[in-house]
């Protein structure tokens, strides 16, 4: 698996506030569902997403070419 950078600076800064928001809204009782919120915040952690790979999207300034 290739695990490039390939996520911008604002990209990484939303899903780490959703990510934390819905993990947060898990913990006080929300649905099970709301735990998905631990996909955007290690995406945003580690800088790639899967899904860009697949589909070409890059918005990593430093990354494109």
């Amino acid at each position: 698996m290739n695990l490039t950078k390939n996520m911008g600076m604002v990209d990484r800064a939303i899903r780490a506030v959703v990510g934390l928001a819905l993990i947060y809204w898990a913990i006080k009782g929300g649905p099970v569902w709301a735990w998905i919120g631990v996909v955007p915040l290690l995406t945003a952690a580690i800088g790639s997403c899967p899904a860009y790979s697949l589909i070409g999207v890059n918005t990593c300034p430093i990354a494109k070419k």
